[in-house]
């Protein structure tokens, strides 16, 4: 931390604001201590010789009088090897460190604790004398875990010429390991760590389109609503309708390189259970355990809310730097509701006016920002790697119109609307495919085409459409019955349950099921298609519906996602001649 200047003076305490006089010298978001305990804040409003400074810890013995120091840096991350398969607060302070200071509760006035100093990491230096180093180029790597290998680069406001380094080695994270001479003649010190402000986006050379889809293993995301890699979606749905799931689903199978898991203000059960599963988790790529390639961010809702307010950014920030390295990174935020929450909470105690719902007025470019740092990009040093934000949404009592989920729908290009009549008729994942939608579909054409078959969009939208009539012929079902249906209408509902039920059902519980390829979604699909129009055949011949229903076909295609092995999808083309035999069969008796 660096040398405290400025000092100001508490006058009044409201929770996690706190206001003080004497606040000419600083500056806004500037990264603050106050009270005995040093406690944590950032000024947010600066009004002459007042101020105004959130507190990310509780206040509780804070007394008007107590001292508020500068510490003449914004609130910052510090970027560096330990990050991986590491656990933190909102603010970045390693809570396993924590633990053993304090088991139950995080203790007040612990400081600006982060990464371990101590712990000495195997560097290899990529440069020499002599080098010249523009913004965001390496200088040195570190195999953080098997599956990442860490870039140390310079930061994207550093340049110039290499003058000494270090040989390859173990280092601390604070020790230098080159000496780097601007072009102003300063001589500045690297080592393996960066600091940089959570409000401020790291730059980027360009941004790129989203041109490659962000596989997840879930048939009804990838086939019917994909993600690209650096896309957005959002997971809203009410209580007890599987977003936690549905993310953890995401986190453990999405082809993602790194994982950036943010718990912000959700129950710490749920929390404990991502750190009970994840350690045990092999990751299908690489036959290690998906917390390689993993950070955890936990602000649960016993935790001070002004941390969870910057749990986000913090997330966000660790997130662009992996992206820097050319990682694909995917940020699972649960929730964004509880986070905005946070920012209703502080505007109270701050008295501004409330908007919708006692929401700041400040909801939606708040929102926007965060989604924003988002996206493809071509980094600094030449590098394509993306940020890809899945955020959960909880609207109170599953209310879709209410301003959070209303306002994160403009921002994203991914909606996985959760329905809770799916979720208690235990249909998971319960998203509904009549109110969700991806906007990618146009920008991943060419990718499916390439990497699956140039008739995966079009099979897609065909078995879109029969859901959608699947879905009005249902309302008449309600009030006429089934039977008082045409044949051709007996069919439609027919093959949509095969959908429904054998294609968009999952069960994340078996070994088969809980993550399936591509090019299996693709030829189950082609296998309900093919059943679809056997059977459009029959009925132009005159055949009845009732014949056309096949029980045991029905029954084998209802099971083919558990018992045809993801390896080996030839027994699909067993499938599919059995369908065969049976119409060529039923035909040739009319």
């Amino acid at each position: 931390m660096s040398s405290q200047s400025n000092t100001a003076t508490v006058t009044g305490i409201n929770g996690p604001v706190v206001t003080a006089k004497g606040m000419s010298n600083f500056k806004m978001r500037e990264m603050v201590t106050v009270g005995p305990k040093l406690l944590i804040g950032e000024v947010i409003i600066l009004d002459g010789d007042k101020g105004t400074i959130q507190v990310y810890e509780e206040t509780v013995g804070l007394k008007v009088g107590d001292q508020i120091q500068s510490t003449g840096k914004p609130l910052s991350v510090r970027l560096g090897p330990g990050l991986l398969k590491n656990m933190f607060d909102g603010i970045e302070r390693p809570l396993t460190k924590i633990r053993e200071i304090s088991p139950v509760f995080i203790p007040e006035g612990i400081g600006l604790m982060n990464l371990d100093e101590e712990k000495k990491w195997p560097v290899e230096i990529l440069v020499k004398e002599g080098d010249v180093l523009e913004p965001g180029d390496p200088y040195a790597q570190i195999k953080e875990t098997e599956m990442i290998t860490i870039k140390l680069m310079t930061s994207p406001e550093q340049a110039g010429t290499v003058k000494s380094v270090q040989p390859d080695g173990e280092y601390s994270i604070n020790e230098p390991l080159i000496e780097l001479e601007t072009k102003d003649g300063e001589i500045i010190n690297l080592d393996s760590t960066q600091d940089w402000s959570i409000r401020q986006p790291r730059p980027v050379k360009a941004r790129l389109e989203p041109d490659e889809i962000l596989l997840t293993g879930t048939r009804i995301i990838d086939t019917f609503f994909p993600l690209a890699k650096g896309g957005t979606a959002a997971i809203p749905g009410g209580f007890g309708t599987g977003k936690t799931m549905t993310q953890h689903q995401l986190a453990k199978w999405s082809d993602a390189d790194v994982i950036i898991y943010i718990g912000c203000g959700e129950r710490g059960n749920e929390m404990t259970e991502v750190i009970e599963d994840f350690p045990n988790l092999i990751d299908p790529r690489s036959g290690k355990s998906i917390m390689e390639r993993t950070v955890m961010i936990a602000n649960t809702s016993n935790m001070p809310v002004a941390a969870r307010e910057a749990s986000i950014y913090t997330g966000i920030t660790i997130a662009e730097w992996f992206r820097d390295m050319g990682y694909n990174v995917a940020i699972m935020a649960d929730s964004t509701s509880r986070w905005a929450e946070a920012l209703r909470e502080i505007s109270g105690r701050l008295e501004e006016m409330p908007a919708e719902e006692g929401y700041p007025a400040y909801l939606s470019s708040r929102i926007a920002e965060f989604y924003e740092r988002a996206g493809s990009v071509k980094t600094l040093n030449g590098e394509k790697g993306s940020i890809s934000i899945i955020g959960a949404v909880s609207p109170a009592g599953g209310d879709f119109s209410e301003p959070v989920t209303e306002n994160t729908k403009r921002f994203v290009n991914t909606f996985l609307g959760l329905d809770r009549d799916l979720a208690y008729a235990r249909h998971y994942p319960a998203i509904n495919w009549l109110t969700s939608y991806s906007g990618y579909i146009k920008d991943l054409g060419d990718w499916f085409d390439d990497n699956v078959s140039d008739e995966f969009i079009p099979l897609r939208n065909k078995m879109l459409d029969l859901l959608y009539r699947e879905d009005k012929l249902q309302e008449m079902v309600m009030l006429i019955g089934e039977e008082a249906l045409p044949n051709d209408q007996k069919w439609i509902i027919n093959v949509a349950k095969l959908l429904r039920i054998g294609f968009l059902q999952q069960n994340f519980f078996d070994n088969e099921d809980m993550f399936v390829p591509l090019e299996k979604q693709y030829g189950m699909l082609q296998t309900i298609d093919h059943i679809y129009e056997r059977g459009l055949e029959g009925l132009r011949y005159g055949i009845p519906s009732s014949e056309l229903i096949n029980a045991d076909l029905n029954d084998k295609i209802l099971k083919m996602k558990y018992t045809i092995p993801n390896n080996d999808l030839s027994q699909l083309k067993k499938l599919n001649q059995e369908i065969d035999d049976f119409y060529d069969a039923l035909l040739r008796r009319y």
